[in-house]
């Protein structure tokens, strides 16, 4: 009888703490706004991990649209429209003027929600090959007169690693003013690893969603952002991080195969107001905090004048709108004739979903280019997961496989394209601090698709006969990966 009473207990406690358990997730997850697909994600997650749940919600889930990280001073907000009039002014010596109906209303759309300027007279150089490009940037850091700063996601403390900062600390020595932003979960690396920059005189700051872990909790929240402005004028930006595996070096993942994009112009301003903002965000007394002094914004000499019109335009969590999400929806909801992406996961929410699916059915080449292998395994399942959704929707998803794919570009039509460091996932739009340029230029467009299509001479198009052909254990994966995909 006793043991019949003592199991009736242990049934009552463990059900009470169930209730208990069920309630505490509702209250967690509905104490403030988020998405559908974002609440049931944490739903599942808090019920059936009980305790880790709310553990991993406790560092992971909070979000930080709340907090006041970008506190911008009046004065900084009147030199940011003296610099903007600046760009206005440079634009005026450009004949050309944006066109096309579907370009004027997203430039408006990112000047409206964002107050990302256009920059005319731009002169725009991308790379694809990972060698190729840091042996260019290294050549703009040692032609430095007057500064470099640097922010990166990920800087691995490996060969290229070392010899980035080698080429860092020699324009400290020199004299040149040095500043580095990096998150120390990108490329898990200590700060102590820029030390010897900081003795040659140079200066590094761990972006702020790496403070205050306990008490703030932005563990899920990353600077993804890969920016290097140079002397006020020279911009760089794509989706390179700084190491080994970036140049093809990694046995896991072979040829690495990204977008990297050099600005001289005008549309580094835009790069370099983001740096700016992000290190003001990130010091930890006010004495630290930059100036947006006229030597960080140089308008180029003539012969350095491009032909190509463009906007920088950066998000992140700390805002309310999706604004590079809406961005993107809006291309793909005015193309007349294709819209080409590249991305190495391919995990969209239902605005996106919709977007993509509508652009199909109104007889829109809508192709989309993801790698044939994983770098993250619950990532990719969900990849392979809206890969398979999209594919019998119509949409043309090619597996690149020569490599690892990582770009990050759109192209619709002959008009406007985009690149950057902007995943096509839920990540990108919600929990990263991202930034990507929109150019509005038929020469880059036609760079941009010339570099899709000899990817996809080294690609499979993904087929219904591929798809059926997945084994159920497969097709598990994918379900469960995609039930969390909100949370990757």
């Amino acid at each position: 009888m006793s043991i019949k009473m003592d199991m009736s207990v242990v049934y009552s406690v463990i059900i009470a703490l169930i209730v208990l358990n069920t309630i505490g997730a509702f209250i967690t997850v509905f104490r403030r706004p988020r998405s559908i697909a974002s609440v049931f994600a944490w739903m599942m997650a808090l019920v059936f991990l009980p305790v880790i749940g709310f553990i991993l919600y406790s560092f992971c889930g909070r979000g930080i649209d709340g907090e006041a990280i970008y506190l911008m001073k009046d004065k900084h907000k009147k030199r940011i429209h003296t610099i903007e009039e600046e760009i206005t002014a440079h634009n005026q010596q450009f004949p050309i003027k944006i066109k096309d109906a579907e370009a004027r209303l997203l430039r408006n759309y990112f000047y409206n929600v964002e107050e990302s300027p256009l920059s005319m007279g731009n002169d725009v150089t991308f790379f694809t090959d990972g060698k190729e490009k840091f042996e260019h940037l290294f050549e703009d850091i040692r032609a430095a007169k007057d500064s470099v700063h640097v922010e990166y996601y990920a800087f691995f403390n490996d060969k290229i690693g070392n010899r980035f900062l080698d080429e860092l600390v020699k324009k400290a020595k020199e004299g040149v003013e040095v500043r580095l932003i990096f998150d120390p979960w990108g490329g898990k690396t200590s700060i102590k690893f820029f030390n010897p920059l900081v003795e040659a005189g140079g200066e590094v700051l761990a972006f702020i969603t790496s403070r205050n872990l306990i008490r703030k909790t932005r563990l899920n929240y990353h600077l993804h952002r890969k920016i290097v402005v140079i002397d006020g004028k020279i911009g760089w930006t794509g989706g390179f991080n700084v190491g080994d595996q970036y140049l093809g070096e990694s046995k896991k993942f072979g040829y690495w195969r990204d977008t990297h994009a050099r600005i001289l112009g005008t549309g580094s301003f835009g790069l370099q107001q983001v740096f700016l903002k992000d290190w003001n965000a990130s010091v930890k007394h006010e004495a630290q905090e930059m100036e947006y002094e006229g030597r960080y914004f140089v308008l180029p000499e003539p012969e350095e004048v491009g032909d190509v019109t463009l906007q920088i335009v950066s998000d992140g969590p700390n805002r309310e709108e999706q604004v590079l999400k809406g961005g993107f929806i809006k291309m793909l909801l005015g193309a007349e004739k294709r819209v080409w992406i590249q991305s190495p996961y391919l995990i969209p929410d239902d605005p996106m979903i919709a977007a993509l699916v509508i652009a199909v059915k109104s007889g829109i080449d809508v192709r989309v280019m993801i790698p044939c292998m994983p770098d993250h395994p619950f990532i990719y399942r969900a990849t392979q997961y809206y890969a398979n959704y999209l594919q019998k929707r119509g949409v043309k998803v090619y597996i690149y496989n020569n490599g690892f794919i990582h770009a990050k570009t759109m192209i619709m039509d002959d008009t406007i394209s985009s690149f950057g460091t902007t995943n096509q996932d839920i990540r990108s739009y919600e929990l990263n601090f991202e930034v990507s340029a929109f150019a509005y230029n038929h020469k880059v467009n036609e760079e941009l698709a010339a570099i899709f299509e000899r990817d996809m001479e080294q690609s499979t198009l993904l087929t219904t006969e591929m798809i059926k052909k997945q084994s159920r254990w497969l097709r598990f994966k994918q379900n469960f990966s995609r039930l969390l995909s909100p949370i990757l």
